[in-house]
């Protein structure tokens, strides 16, 4: 599947988006915020394609001039999160290269596909979390629209051996009706 928006394409992940996303993912400012260690090589990149990116609901971030992955976002459904136990409910992730940040990005591609989650999947909410000191991506839920739900201390975050205080944030398909579908 492939959603459009105005500036943006989001597209499933491809093999060849492998030198593009090592380009960005290797950049320690982009992954260890989120919790994933800095990509090192073309390869790893190709192996994170095939093994992680490829699931269900995760698209590339494409700006349309050029239709080039400068970053991901996706929803996580089922056991793939550990947000929530309901089908119906779902968790937002994402990050983008640095060369893009400030430009509204993120929350336009999260938009698009939190319209998809909640129109085309059937999902009645929507979580989305952050990590303490992560102000750029609590800024991102807040300008789609998420609310503060609740923090917790000590959790572990395994791909880098770290503990770290994570908050979460919940939007429900009512809200978002509410919030305009902005």
């Amino acid at each position: 599947m492939i959603i459009e928006t105005e500036r943006l394409i989001l597209r499933p992940w491809e093999e060849s988006d492998a030198e593009s996303l090592y380009t960005y993912a290797s950049d320690p400012d982009i992954g260890h915020p989120a919790g994933w260690s800095a990509h090192t090589s073309v390869e790893n990149s190709l192996e994170i394609i095939k093994n992680v990116l490829s699931a269900n609901e995760t698209y590339a971030v494409c700006l349309k001039a050029d239709n080039k992955a400068i970053g991901s976002v996706g929803l996580k459904m089922g056991s793939a999160t550990d947000m929530t136990e309901r089908d119906d409910e779902c968790e937002l992730g994402y990050w983008l290269g640095k060369p893009f940040w400030g430009r509204g990005i993120i929350p336009e591609a999260a938009r698009a596909l939190i319209c998809h989650g909640f129109q085309n999947l059937g999902m009645r909410a929507i979580w989305c979390g952050y990590y303490d000191g992560n102000e750029k991506s609590k800024r991102a839920m807040s300008k789609c629209g998420f609310k503060y739900h609740h923090t917790t201390e000590g959790l572990e975050v395994p791909l880098l051996g770290e503990v770290r205080t994570g908050h979460v944030t919940l939007l429900t398909k009512e809200e978002w009706l509410n919030y305009g579908n902005k």
